[in-house]
């Protein structure tokens, strides 16, 4: 038995075949990886790691497996995974992800060769657990799977408090206890028990909170577009034979599946000897970001944009930068998905019957409409040339833009939630 501080849950009391995976490599690794990735360009304090969040998941795991009365080899499982649940995360945590999973097709959920070998798969054997069984778990099969990836999984809770206090931004806090205290299942539905719409409620107005202001803020929106930028740039010069661009008579090889085992500072350290990637590099060091030249409304985009694949989106920034006459690497298209709220979709017992929570709840339509109403596309630049790319990205993306390219606010959505109420 170990028993960890936290600076969230207090105590962490870790045993079983969780302490025998704790000291892995593969557990170990995520010391190094910022669960928030860029966001501490924005809040100085948000350092907290993928392995101080994977602690939590587990903490809060246990917790709901003893409310539920789950016991055994099941619990043990699901406390593997719950501990496992981000091994396969790679560097600045989802801030890259979209890179690597278009050359491996692999999301950071998709676990099962780490867990098929080494150290982690010896561990699972000695305490009897199956490596595919508990890999599922963590890509959310079969009814714990919800626990550990779903709409009201405990991962969810606790990056939400977790990520709230390490900002300092309140809006993340949450009644994680009760949230854990009142799931059940309902044949064979992860749900929370009567009388706990607000309860569901506060995860949505959490996670609603706290994308603007903490996961989306434009700052480190940008940052990640220049990280994403740059690890493009070094994935492509391994593509093109791993030629000498280190300056030093070096050879940088780095392919997708390598990328997605290093930590922070390796790709750090990576793109600053990089020819390729050492200015993005420099930037990012120094907090010497790109400009946003055009934050446009959803409604000013014209149809086909937000579903433009990557190879699009390259081909738009190279018209950009060629009608603005800059250098290729001075423009960046970030062109967010459509709004989305998956924990809509969570389930509560309302009068004996199974509910959505979007079908229950009128904040549901409020948060929705205040999320539309945030989307913005950024088209970055460097300061000095932000005027001619900002009008180049007009003209070359159709933008329906008449005043400011800059548009901060949304007018007119000031609502009422009896508005939302049928």
């Amino acid at each position: 038995m170990k028993i960890i501080k936290d600076s969230v849950h207090d105590h962490i009391t870790i045993d079983g075949v969780a302490r025998d995976l704790l000291d892995t490599p593969t557990v170990q690794r995520l010391r190094s990886i910022a669960q928030l990735g860029t966001v501490s360009l924005v809040y100085p304090s948000a350092n907290h790691t993928r392995f101080e969040h994977s602690l939590g998941v587990y903490h809060l795991a246990c917790e709901a497996l003893e409310h539920l009365g789950v016991e055994g080899t099941q619990a043990d499982r699901v406390q593997a995974a719950a501990l496992l649940h981000d091994v396969g995360h790679g560097p600045f945590s989802h801030n890259l992800e979209d890179v690597t999973y278009r050359r491996t097709g692999r999301y950071h959920d998709d676990v099962d060769d780490l867990l098929a070998s080494g150290q982690v798969a010896t561990v699972l054997e000695e305490h009897g657990l199956e490596p595919e069984r508990v890999a599922g778990l963590v890509a959310g099969e079969g009814r714990f799977g919800q626990l550990v990836s779903g709409e009201l999984d405990v991962d969810r809770m606790d990056y939400l408090v977790r990520d709230a206090h390490h900002t300092g931004v309140p809006y993340g806090t949450i009644d994680h206890g009760r949230l854990v205290r009142e799931l059940t299942f309902v044949d064979g539905e992860l749900v929370l028990r009567e009388g706990n719409v607000q309860t569901a409620e506060s995860l949505l107005v959490a996670r609603a909170l706290m994308n603007p202001t903490v996961y989306n803020h434009s700052a480190a929106r940008i940052a990640k577009a220049m990280l994403r930028c740059a690890t493009e740039h070094l994935l492509e010069g391994e593509s093109d034979g791993a030629e000498d661009r280190s300056g030093d008579g070096t050879e940088t090889d780095i392919d997708a599946k390598t990328l997605q085992r290093m930590d922070d500072h390796d790709l750090i350290v990576a793109l600053r000897q990089t020819d390729a990637t050492r200015e993005f590099s420099r930037r990012l060091d120094h907090r010497d970001l790109y400009k946003r030249a055009v934050w446009a409304e959803i409604d000013d985009v014209p149809g086909g944009i937000i579903e433009a694949d990557h190879g699009s989106i390259r081909e738009f920034e190279l018209e950009i930068a060629d009608d603005a006459g800059v250098p290729e690497d001075s423009v960046i298209l970030d062109v967010p998905g459509h709004p989305s709220m998956t924990e809509s979709t969570s389930r509560v017992v309302v009068n004996g019957d199974i509910r959505r929570l979007g079908h229950q709840s009128p904040l549901v339509d409020a948060l929705r409409a205040a999320q539309y109403s945030q989307w913005r596309l950024g088209v970055y630049s460097p300061e000095t040339v932000r005027e001619q790319v900002g009008h180049a990205a007009v003209r070359t993306l159709g933008l329906d833009i008449d005043g400011p390219l800059i548009s901060e606010t949304r007018d007119g959505l000031y609502a009422t939630l009896d508005q939302f109420v049928e």
